[in-house]
């Protein structure tokens, strides 16, 4: 009855999203109209809001808006003004490279006899025989002709002349001529017109529409909601400075190489080549065709087209291996796929402008899976983080027996981690996630066993791998702990597991970490009953024992393992390692030491910090 309103609860939840999904795209798509001003007049407000923010200080806030927007309209100007003149210069030049163009097209053709031509005459006497196929024209004989009449002949009777035609000009009415030429500019126009009226009044009242934002959006949720809107606004308006910085540097660059290789007009595609560059990925080889095929056309050799593409592709690759990670950094957090993916899709709803509005929508979107539980999953499918934690991905190579890329995980995880970090962070909560789903069932025996072995392996290569001297994460408590002299003779170190086999893997991953001259450690086997683990205490004479814990064995196997040692060991300092633990750990530690525990540790950094100052007393 259960697993039936479990199966109802979770189809009615898939088909709430479904609904809720498509509303949102049907409002997406009917509602673009006024949509797509907001969004555009919100993403130029994100721009222009810094510059504001610092102008209104000296000035006042109107006065700073104003100024702003006048400037905004100055450099919109003078832009529309050069490209106009480019266009009208270009346009008059193009008769005059003709010839250039010809000779470049004659140079395309195909010889004569080859297998293209050959394919190209087949094809053509196909067509001929196709149904529908026009019939080959007919071959017209001239008639020879006739001979002059003679001037005795009588005149021909004159033919009656047709009756004149009445021809009238139509005439278009100035009213006509208007629609035809102004009617089209009117849509855009006054697009242009409603988002310069939505900039102005988001600049006037930002800290207003904040605090109603977040009112609507919190819900009482303040904080998060703030710290939501404050990473939104500070990715995106960082993502399109530097964009506009990167784009109008890249614009620049293709002006100049352009203008001493020869190409006309290089101020235009210059200018071409900053807008299109806004459209991610494709944008800039689109700026890029214009300028080749007029270098194509106005050069009679093909010096200026080679030059032309090298120009390119050297920018691109300069702009996407150098400009753009030191100017971006973390700035978007946006991954590749997930930006061509936005890219189609906002073009396919909204056009041209969805294409430029993608990446700084598909930015907020990443923000709110940050900062909203429920919709987590839009980080978890858009953000460049990865997508797996470095234990949870060790923990998938390991079930899924690819234990080559295992071992690169761990080699290129102690690139930037210690030996310490990787049993603590990654090799222990492996240990962890494997116990807890063979009790859920998740895996099978064979399944478990095999992940541990794997661990073990993993653990007994740890010794053969050099250590990297770097001061990070849990080695900051072993560099910052004081130096101890160095040992007359080694410690003696027993390692024993409270329960079961995870106890003892955890034992010899400290043992991995306790290495000779200083220490003489062991680990003794899971198999042994409580009575043989405490004549294994007292006949090997330890100076120190260290009772392993991992999760879901409970203190209840260490209390009872240290009550028993303690009794029979008095003089012998007792560690119990929670390994992993989290929560209770207060708690746990009370009752272990009431049962003769020393020292009660969470990580095995802890642990050898624990030992080293035992050793140096």
């Amino acid at each position: 009855m259960q697993v039936t309103k479990n199966s109802a609860a979770t189809a009615l939840w898939g088909t709430w999203i479904l609904l809720l999904t498509t509303f949102v795209m049907a409002a997406l798509y009917f509602a673009q109209t006024i949509l797509i001003p907001l969004a555009l007049a919100s993403l130029i407000a994100f721009l222009l809001a810094p510059i504001v923010t610092r102008l209104e200080r000296w000035i006042g806030r109107i006065a700073a808006v104003l100024a702003v927007v006048l400037m905004l309209f100055t450099v919109t100007g003078f832009t529309g003004w050069v490209l106009t003149r480019q266009v009208i210069d270009l346009a008059s030049q193009l008769p005059s490279y003709k010839v250039n163009i010809q000779t470049k097209l004659r140079s395309f053709q195909i010889p004569k006899g080859g297998v293209f031509s050959q394919l190209s005459d087949t094809v053509e006497e196909l067509k001929k025989d196709l149904p529908g196929a026009e019939p080959p024209a007919p071959v017209v004989t001239p008639t020879p002709t006739e001979p002059e009449t003679d001037s005795a002949s009588p005149p021909s009777a004159p033919v009656p002349a047709a009756p004149a035609k009445v021809v009238v000009a139509s005439r278009t009415s100035a009213m006509d001529v208007a629609q035809s030429f102004i009617a089209p500019l009117l849509g855009p126009l006054g697009t242009a017109a409603l988002v310069l009226l939505l900039v102005i009044v988001m600049l006037l009242q930002r800290e207003d529409l904040r605090s109603r934002l977040i009112r609507l959006i919190g819900q009482g949720r303040i904080s998060a909601t703030m710290h939501a809107m404050d990473d939104a606004g500070a990715r995106v308006s960082r993502y399109l400075l530097m964009q506009l910085v990167v784009n109008v540097s890249y614009g620049v660059a293709v002006a100049i190489g352009l203008h001493f290789i020869g190409v006309p007009n290089a101020v235009l595609w210059g200018v071409f080549a900053t807008v299109l560059r806004f459209i991610p990925y494709v944008g800039p080889w689109i700026a890029a065709a214009f300028p080749i095929i007029l270098a194509l056309a106005v050069s009679p050799g093909w010096t200026a087209p080679l030059l032309t593409i090298g120009l390119f592709v050297v920018l691109e690759l300069l702009s996407n291996n150098v400009m753009e990670p030191w100017l971006y950094g973390s700035s978007t957090g946006v991954s590749a796929m997930a930006l061509i993916v936005a890219a189609v899709f906002w073009t396919w709803l909204w056009g041209p402008v969805g294409l430029v509005l993608s990446t700084p929508l598909t930015v907020c979107l990443v923000v709110m899976g940050r900062h909203v539980h429920k919709l987590e999953f839009l980080s978890v499918l858009l953000s460049d983080e990865e997508a797996l934690a470095p234990h949870e991905e060790c923990y998938y190579r390991l079930l899924a027996q690819d234990l080559n890329k295992a071992d690169e995980l761990v080699e290129t995880y102690l690139k930037t981690n210690s030996v310490t970090t990787l049993c603590d962070a990654v090799l222990i909560p492996v240990i962890s996630a494997v116990e807890m789903d063979i009790r859920r069932g998740a895996v099978d025996e064979e399944q478990h066993g095999e992940v541990l072995q794997s661990v073990r392996d993993l653990v007994g290569e740890l010794v053969l791998r050099p250590v990297p001297a770097t001061k990070v994460d849990a080695d900051e408590v072993l560099t910052d702990a004081p130096p101890v002299p160095p040992p007359s003779s080694p410690r003696r170190i027993l390692c024993l597991p409270a329960h079961a086999e995870r106890d003892e893997l955890a034992g010899m991953m400290l043992v991995q970490l306790l290495q000779p001259p200083d220490f003489d450690t062991q680990n003794a086997s899971r198999t042994l009953m409580t009575g043989e683990l405490i004549d294994l205490a007292q006949s090997t004479a330890a100076d120190a024992i260290c009772i392993s814990v991992v999760a879901p064995t409970t203190i209840v196997h260490a209390r009872h393992l240290c009550a028993k040692l303690r009794v029979r060991l008095t003089q012998v300092k007792i560690v119990v390692g929670l390994w992993g633990a989290t929560e209770n750990v207060a708690t746990a530690a009370e009752r272990l030491r009431t049962s003769g525990a020393d020292e009660v540790v969470v990580s095995l950094a802890e642990a050898v910090t624990q030992l080293t100052k035992r050793h140096a007393g």
